[in-house]
């Protein structure tokens, strides 16, 4: 195998409702019949999104219009090394077509209907499983009573329990509550906490502050492990544990840093600009509205901790 290694795009065109397409290999190319994230070789000269697009029209023949930059991999084949940077696209023109003779397929994330996956594209799949926005809770501030409240009405789809004024005693009971309410609605619940604490509370994951991101030697056993990140080295070791997601922060003006000059999306996208092995969230003064922003900048999503209970 040779030690160079290529350059390729892949995108994802994701419906508004969550949907996204995947695409067989064409027979006569590597692992015909495995199924990918359509895309190809970046030519030299060219940008990565200018490859997207140029991959898009000559294999399916549609026009990409929008698309923002998500995630990267290093994969080593048998046959080639490859470097790919995943984007998500938003909207294009015309329906896409089968001209090298592959077969398209919608799918909903966590219900994967076909099969096999081509081995680089395997991860993300579980990365489209995140929602766009991650509310942190503020029960220190707010009161018990209120959070929990807060939880049933507004049922984000998943709910940090973020408590560290609480005892481990405290947060035990706590989080049973919000467990309660978050998997009643069928949400997913994790609480930023030693994990060994949490083997037996019913959480769906842990999130990890820098500290512990740090001490752990491999990835704590649960199905959603994530962790706070201040720059490119955080983000490194997130993937190194094989992390599901960052968040990284914060980018405006918030409470919970008053003396601290945030690092605004210039900053931010900095943090993204070389390899981003885990979809990472934009944390910090912002809510839903900005999402766009958020994605053109390289994020998956965006995490709020106060504005996501008003």
């Amino acid at each position: 195998m040779s030690n160079k290694i290529i350059d390729v795009v892949a995108g994802a065109l994701m419906r508004p409702d969550g949907t996204f397409m995947l695409g067989s290999r064409p027979e006569g190319k590597p692992y015909a019949g495995y199924w990918e994230f359509p895309g190809g070789k970046v030519e030299p000269g060219e940008t990565h999104l200018a490859a997207l697009k140029r991959e898009f029209a000559e294999e399916m023949g549609i026009a990409v219009t929008s698309a923002t930059p998500w995630l990267t991999k290093i994969h080593h084949y048998e046959h080639a090394s490859v470097y790919l940077r995943f984007f998500r696209i938003w909207s294009w023109g015309g329906e896409p077509q089968p001209r090298e003779g592959q077969a398209f397929a919608w799918q909903t994330p966590g219900c994967l209907t076909v099969e096999p996956m081509l081995p680089a594209n395997g991860h993300i799949l579980k990365s489209l499983e995140l929602p766009d926005g991650y509310a942190i809770s503020c029960a220190h501030e707010i009161g018990v009573a209120a959070q929990l409240e807060g939880m049933r009405v507004k049922q984000w789809p998943m709910v940090q329990v973020r408590e560290p004024e609480m005892s481990r005693e405290q947060l035990g009971d706590f989080v049973a509550q919000a467990a309660e309410v978050v998997h009643g609605y069928g949400g997913k619940l994790l609480v930023n906490a030693d994990p060994a604490w949490c083997a037996d509370w019913p959480v769906d994951g842990v999130h990890l502050n820098g500290a512990r991101l740090h001490a752990q030697e491999t990835r704590p056993d649960f199905a959603w492990v994530g962790a706070s990140i201040h720059g490119a080295a955080d983000l490194a070791r997130a993937g190194e544990l094989g992390l599901d997601y960052a968040l990284l922060g914060h980018v405006a003006a918030t409470a919970s840093h008053p003396g601290l000059p945030p690092l605004g999306w210039d900053g931010f996208a900095a943090v993204l600009a070389g390899e981003v092995p885990v979809p990472v969230y934009a944390l910090g003064g912002l809510s839903l509205a900005d999402l766009a922003a958020a994605r053109a900048h390289g994020a998956h999503g965006v995490a709020w901790m106060r504005g996501a209970w008003r």
